[in-house]
């Protein structure tokens, strides 16, 4: 299977390297992304949106020319859902990794504070204390290291969707630092977060218990996880 990995906020496809070596193994094709405007510290980020960035998932997509897994870290949770719309008979799953389907006209986080065209990484107290669990200070310095400031844009973007056959794509959430009877709970109670993951007609849940970014901080077991989601796919 072609499995197209993309990562979340201030990364690049280097932030999936602990991860894909199950996935290799396997016998399995990957392909992790760097998105437009994340190639380096330098380059240009203006007039970046979302839809440069589902639209470069989409060409990726184009270019393997046949069934694929989409996996999204986080913000790429949305920019893969944007894909699956785009794409729908190309994805045979999707799989967010502390992460969920974006609904028309939402934003991924437009409550982010920016500088110009760009998204820094934020200070460690802007984060809840959810998303910073496993994070130690080693991981804390080698995340800041190579994080890579965010086009604005992307995450203040709206969404637009256009083909409601994405529903019908069957998907498989990761969920790590709200484990998913909470997010079941969410569902049941209509709460807005998770509206569109609602919406789909065939989800399901696996609890890996760590911060928000199991990347980091447990990557093997990420590695299975996704690994476990693909072959059902098979």
């Amino acid at each position: 299977m072609d499995i197209i990995l993309v990562p979340g906020f201030w990364l690049d496809a280097s932030s999936w390297s602990d991860v894909t070596p199950p996935l290799v193994e396997a016998g399995h094709r990957v392909h992790p992304l760097t998105l437009p405007g994340l190639e380096s510290r330098d380059a240009p980020r203006a007039g970046i949106g979302l839809g440069d960035h589902i639209d470069a998932v989409v060409k990726e997509m184009d270019r393997i020319g046949g069934p694929v897994v989409l996996v999204g870290h986080s913000g790429g949770g949305a920019i893969i859902y944007g894909a699956v719309d785009a794409r729908p008979d190309a994805v045979t799953r999707s799989i967010y990794v502390d992460a969920g389907p974006l609904a028309e006209g939402g934003v991924i986080n437009d409550g982010l504070p920016a500088e110009g065209d760009e998204v820094p990484l934020p200070p460690w107290g802007g984060f809840e204390d959810e998303d910073l669990v496993d994070l130690d200070d080693e991981l804390r310095a080698r995340f800041r290291a190579r994080a890579i400031p965010q086009p604005k844009g992307v995450a203040y973007e709206p969404m637009r969707l256009h083909d409601e056959r994405r529903l019908d794509v069957p998907a498989t959430v990761i969920a790590c630092e709200f484990p998913s009877a909470m997010l079941r709970e969410w569902i049941d109670a209509g709460h807005p977060f998770v509206a569109e993951l609602a919406r789909i007609r065939e989800v399901e849940y696996v609890d890996l218990p760590t911060g928000h970014w199991p990347q980091f901080t447990k990557p093997a077991e990420l590695g299975r996880a996704i690994l476990a989601a693909v072959e059902r796919s098979a």
